[in-house]
């Protein structure tokens, strides 16, 4: 009896502290974003102290068989490190210092990818590698498609961390860059597909010379994502894209990809993200917030919203924060703040949209920013169609409400124009505040706005004009 007592008396006593561990150790940290709208926190997945090293399953570093043996070898040693690690209920799939040829990287809920500071994990270029295909969006648009680089879907607590790199050859891709006949004419397939309302499962884009580029990052409705620290180098298509996700933090990331459509991070139907301390340097937009196209992503009606970006750096590309031009589900509560830019854009604080999206584009901040070279300081557009223009039928005319956008304390060395705003006289653009904003010099023009209502303005000033108004 007495024993028995002395093992209950231990039993409570384990019991106790694994529940003391339980309430001492959170299963998610909370980080607070200060913003001009309500902004949940933005929570922050404590992985399990678990470590599942590729090597353990049967990668082989480059330079150890054939670059083909690696890959194959290496893509695999993935798949199992990612199913063993999920499985154990969570923790890091380690990717140690080296090179490592592999196709792609799928996730698994509860894992964590870290790349040690000298892990350079290269993704191949023959398409092959990236069958069967997966669920993306491709520009806007829902399809199966080449997988990307790194691809979870539905997936929750997520993350890439460490110092390492991701990097494709491009060899194969660099060739799809251009958009010949057969291309052109599967986005059209795509877009009536879309407006039919035809099965997401049917839309096979993978196929023939179709030739959609895969995503470099692509995490398909996950919750609860960090991406922290690591380095990419080149893409494919978009570098990031978050779509339909909730609860994200990103940062410290170096960014580089002067390819087609190389943006630097799409948040498109998303909600609750930091984006923080990150170096974008991209051969298309920097920072963009879009939100679906047209029947789509008005079927889904998922708008993008509550999206803070600060002390980010671009160093070159189209526009620094860019909203659209695919925003037919909606987009509110953007906020971007004490970011800079290096060298030059198109425009620094761009909204697109035109006659076929429709939804709304409200309450976009940008505040305390400064800037090198642009063509706009600030411009919007409801009349982007790009090569849409001719390519498919407008099945449905659907005007954006556009409103309440706000761009405060920003200084451009140079710029053509400080702002043009191109309403469209159906549903003009409201309420647009743009105070303490200085341009050093101005070459061409300096304001121009066509239907506004409501164009607030108030310490715009430049030091030098060279053009004629």
């Amino acid at each position: 009896m007495k024993r028995l007592r002395s093992l209950r008396g231990l039993l409570l006593a384990a019991a106790a502290v694994m529940a003391l561990s339980s309430f001492d150790v959170a299963e998610y940290d909370y980080i607070r974003v200060a913003a001009p709208f309500p902004m949940p926190a933005i929570p922050v997945y404590n992985f399990p102290h678990r470590d599942f090293t590729i090597t353990d399953y049967g990668a082989k570093k480059r330079g150890t068989a054939t670059d083909e043996a690696c890959t194959t070898a290496n893509t695999e040693a993935f798949r199992r490190a990612m199913q063993a690690c999920s499985e154990a209920g969570g923790g890091r799939v380690v990717v140690p210092d080296g090179e490592w040829p592999c196709g792609p990287i799928h996730f698994k809920s509860n894992c964590e990818l870290h790349l040690s500071d000298g892990a350079t994990v290269r993704f191949s270029s023959d398409p092959a590698r990236f069958l069967p295909a997966v669920e993306v969006s491709w520009e806007g648009m829902e399809c199966m498609n080449y997988s990307p680089m790194v691809y979870a879907y539905r997936c929750e607590n997520i993350a890439i961390t460490g110092g390492g790199k991701l990097t494709p050859d491009m060899a194969t891709w660099r060739t799809w860059f251009s958009r010949p006949k057969p291309h052109m004419d599967a986005l059209a397939r795509l877009y009536d597909w879309a407006y039919q309302g035809l099965p997401v499962a049917q839309r096979n884009m993978a196929e023939g010379q179709n030739h959609l580029r895969p995503h470099m990052i692509h995490f398909n409705q996950c919750r609860n994502i960090m991406l922290d620290g690591f380095k990419i180098r080149n893409s494919p298509f978009w570098t990031i894209h978050m779509y339909r996700c909730e609860g994200g933090l990103v940062r410290n990331l170096d960014v580089y990809a002067h390819g087609h459509n190389n943006d630097g991070i799409d948040l498109e139907m998303t909600r609750n993200f930091l984006v923080e301390d990150c170096i974008f340097d991209q051969g298309d937009d920097g920072v963009v917030i879009k939100s679906g196209r047209n029947h789509d992503a008005w079927r889904i009606g998922l708008p993008t919203e509550n999206i803070v970006v600060r002390n980010c750096r671009v160093r070159n590309a189209h526009g620094l924060l860019v909203i659209g031009s695919e925003i037919s589900g909606g987009i509110r509560n953007v906020y971007m703040h004490d970011c800079s830019m290096d060298d030059k854009v198109i425009t620094l604080f761009y909204l697109k949209t035109n006659h076929r999206r429709g939804a709304f584009i409200k309450d976009i901040y940008m505040e305390r920013v400064s800037a090198n070279q642009m063509q706009r300081a600030f411009a919007v557009d409801t009349d982007v169609l790009y090569q849409w223009k001719d390519l498919v039928p407008t099945y449905k005319d659907s005007i954006t409400a556009i409103s309440d956008i706000f761009m405060r304390d920003v200084k451009c060395r140079v710029a053509d124009g400080i702002y043009e705003i191109n309403g469209d006289k159906r549903l003009p653009v409201r309420n647009v505040n743009i105070e303490n904003l200085e341009v050093d010099t101005v070459r061409k023009y300096t304001t121009r706005a066509a239907n506004v209502e409501g164009l607030h303005t108030e310490n715009i000033k430049w030091n030098t004009f060279t053009g004629k108004e």
